[in-house]
């Protein structure tokens, strides 16, 4: 199977409960909608619902850094990405934005994904045949620029006097 670079996830609308007392979508939605796509992508590399359920191996999140760049509201639409930047035996480094149908960009998402054998909870290498998978991924996107947004910290840019 090849895989797709990035993954696109179908189009996805903004449910009206998301919606916060600010008329838009609330922070943690964003969320949501990185991870639907986020289960689209772990599908492909054999990392799916039953892996967690026969296997007892799964994926946990360990680190996320959001920027919100647009609003999002009640009528649109959205399509989700998911580019894998970086991976080693035990960990996935992953960018996701989230795009109105119309193309334009309301937030991103890097995250750092751990691999999980949920006997301990512990972390633990992939199986050989998902490592298999998230190569095949990863030299998939690897011909895909490094997002200009990865790798953003957080801070306050002071001027200097």
């Amino acid at each position: 199977m090849t895989m797709p670079a990035p993954i696109i996830s179908k189009p996805m609308a903004i449910e009206k409960d998301w919606i916060d007392y600010n008329g838009h979508l609330n922070m943690a939605y964003y969320n949501v909608l990185f991870d639907r796509c986020s289960d689209e992508a772990f599908e492909l590399m054999g990392m799916g619902p039953n892996y967690a359920k026969e296997r007892r191996l799964t994926i946990y999140t360990a680190e996320v850094h959001v920027c919100y760049v647009q609003e999002l509201h009640l009528d649109h639409k959205v399509n989700v990405s998911f580019q894998l930047i970086d991976h080693d035996e035990k960990r996935l480094r992953v960018y996701q934005e989230i795009r109105h149908v119309d193309g334009w960009l309301a937030a991103t998402s890097e995250s750092l994904s751990l691999h999980v054998d949920m006997a301990g909870p512990k972390v633990a290498p992939f199986p050989a045949d998902v490592m298999a998978q998230v190569e095949a991924m990863r030299a998939a996107h690897a011909a895909l620029p490094m997002p200009e947004r990865a790798g953003r910290s957080i801070g306050i840019k002071r001027r200097s006097a």
